[in-house]
């Protein structure tokens, strides 16, 4: 029985483990009408869904609340857009790993709780929490004309398509192989390889081209055509080399141009609806705790799931700060909007400088602060987040909210003003 569990186990764990945008995008499914390719946006509507339904954890696994309901028949109703494919949508989300799906074999499958500790309900922590919890609305507005002829440039500059290829092998198969040498590949031995390119590559699959590009980067049919039709001949002809290379080159950097003119012009308004402090409790009870360290002491949860070296060091010098009086790990619940997607800060913190006044801080960490190293999307969503919290500060007369990105503790307190500790 414990080895019938254990090759479960090894089989579930190989599958992938994040249901995210990303997963999503590029995967085929089949339609009435032939293959269907997901899109981004079409990805971005799978993965909101899974948040907004708690079918994710802030680590973007599937929980067991997905699976609890969809074996009680009671999952919520896909999107319209997405509804003709529930079928195939919620097969792909099947594909992904979950910790649920685990056999328990002993105490360390279970899952552990993580609750929210008395650091959240202090004073300094929840009059943070009141100034960040503003939901808002942005606005921009650009020139189409500005747009296209950048696009041109950049694209007419920066496009290049890798040309499609495919590697012929020819050799000989052994006269005996065992299943050991099957199985690794060793019972052929290959003699001779060829490398054949684009050109002699023939493909059935029609592209619609305008469409997918003005999907991808939420521009107009009528914008993209005119983008395309005045780049450079040569760099057009990369299409036929490698259509889908191609469309997510050419969104990417399109998108890429729209953020930057629309950053320039981004303004925020606030609106009346805030975000509910339910938003730190919701997912906290079924984790990844491999990616936890040990029991915290000025962080609202006792345990903090992080991502990377980076947050493990960042946490450890957070928690043991004489300057921090409580920090948080914000939820992925709780999203800026941007013109170029949702935007989740990492941290809330609340420092003390002298005795009374607090310095409230929100950063997002980062390994490296080189633009060269940074997405041009990623750098976009950070700029309109310090919009954003200008907006706030613009209605606080007093102890306003610090924001911005650093690569570690020492990076961090040189920003908030306060001399690290030795």
């Amino acid at each position: 029985m414990a080895t019938l569990q254990k090759e479960i186990s090894d089989s579930l764990s190989a599958r992938p483990r994040k249901a995210d945008e990303d997963y999503f995008t590029g995967k085929t499914i089949k339609t009435d009408t032939g293959t269907l390719e997901i899109t981004p946006a079409m990805a971005k509507q799978v993965y909101r869904y899974l948040i907004k339904n708690d079918y994710t954890d802030d680590t973007d696994q599937v929980s067991q609340d997905y699976h609890a309901a969809k074996e009680a028949g009671t999952l919520a109703a896909l999107p319209d857009e997405l509804a003709p494919h529930a079928e195939q949508i919620f097969a792909l989300i099947d594909s992904v790993f979950s910790e649920s799906q685990l056999p328990e074999v002993g105490d360390d499958r279970k899952p552990k709780i993580n609750p929210l500790n008395a650091n959240f309900d202090k004073k300094a922590f929840q009059e943070l929490w009141s100034r960040i919890n503003h939901k808002a609305v942005y606005r921009v507005e650009f020139d189409s004309d500005e747009l296209v002829q950048k696009c041109i440039g950049t694209l007419n500059k920066e496009l290049r398509v890798t040309p499609l290829k495919y590697t012929i092998q020819t050799g000989i198969q052994d006269d005996q192989i065992t299943d050991t040498q099957l199985k690794s590949g060793d019972s052929f031995q290959v003699q001779e390889t060829t490398t054949e390119h684009g050109g002699s590559v023939h493909s059935l699959v029609k592209y619609d081209l305008l469409g997918n590009l003005a999907e991808n980067t939420n521009l107009t049919r009528k914008t993209v055509a005119d983008i395309l039709t005045k780049i450079e001949p040569s760099i057009f002809a990369q299409f036929k080399q490698n259509p889908e290379h191609f469309i997510s080159e050419a969104s990417r950097l399109i998108s890429e141009q729209k953020a930057t003119i629309i950053i320039e012009r981004l303004s925020y308004d606030e609106v009346a609806d805030q975000y509910d402090s339910d938003i730190f409790t919701a997912n906290q009870s079924k984790q990844d705790f491999t990616k936890a360290g040990e029991k915290l002491k000025n962080h609202i949860y006792d345990y903090v799931i992080t991502d990377s070296e980076v947050e493990r060091k960042f946490v450890a010098e957070l928690d043991t700060s004489t300057e921090v009086i409580v920090y948080a790990k914000l939820p992925r619940g709780f999203l800026i909007p941007t013109p170029v997607g949702d935007y989740n800060p990492d941290w809330a913190i609340s420092f003390k400088e002298g005795s009374v006044k607090h310095i409230y801080f929100v950063a997002e960490t980062k390994g490296t602060m080189s633009s060269m190293e940074l997405r041009g999307i990623e750098k976009t969503k950070i700029e309109c987040a310090r919009k954003f919290f200008d907006e706030l500060n613009r209605k606080i007369t007093a102890d306003n909210i610090k924001y911005d990105v650093v690569t570690d503790y020492g990076k961090l307190m040189d920003v908030v003003g306060l001399k690290a500790a030795s």
